[in-house]
């Protein structure tokens, strides 16, 4: 019985003092901004016919193909940045092809690009983008800070 206290009594005091070599401190983190060394520059064009627009009116038709060129231009920098979602489906029927199904999607928020050029080439109105990351990394600092730890201090 005095072993067995003894041994409870040996655990017990290991436990204590592995307890408080605990690796949990309290610590002051100083974080530094990091930045790229590169930024590239993205370029997209839009295109979209004029004479296909639902209007009567000419000078109606040039502002909506050149409104569609330009959601073409953003679209197109859109895949540019976060890829695009291609999804397919083919339906068989009796050992027959049946029918064949390919769906794309793009979704993405596109911030600090810039039209570089907006223009109609015959019966196309054409816009190009530009869009600078060096100006994203910019919009992105105001929001969030991307950081590295500078120092920690543990006491």
């Amino acid at each position: 019985m005095k072993c067995q206290l003894t041994k409870v009594l040996l655990v017990s005091m290991s436990l204590g003092f592995l307890m408080s070599c605990s690796s949990v401190y309290d610590k002051h983190v100083e974080w530094k901004t990091t930045q790229p060394e590169a930024f590239p520059v993205l370029k997209a064009v839009g295109q979209a016919p004029i004479s296909l627009q639902k209007s009567n009116n000419e000078t109606q038709k040039m502002l909506l193909a050149i409104k569609a060129s330009k959601i073409a231009a953003y679209a197109e920098l859109a895949e540019q940045v976060f890829g695009q979602q291609v999804s397919g489906k083919t339906s068989m029927l009796n050992l027959v092809m049946g029918d064949n199904e390919l769906k794309t999607s793009i979704n993405g928020v596109i911030r600090g690009a810039r039209v570089v050029r907006s223009y109609p080439v015959g019966d196309t109105y054409t816009t190009e983008l530009e869009l600078d990351f060096k100006q994203v990394y910019d919009i992105y600092l105001g929001s969030s800070r991307n950081r590295e730890i500078k120092n920690v201090d543990y006491y």
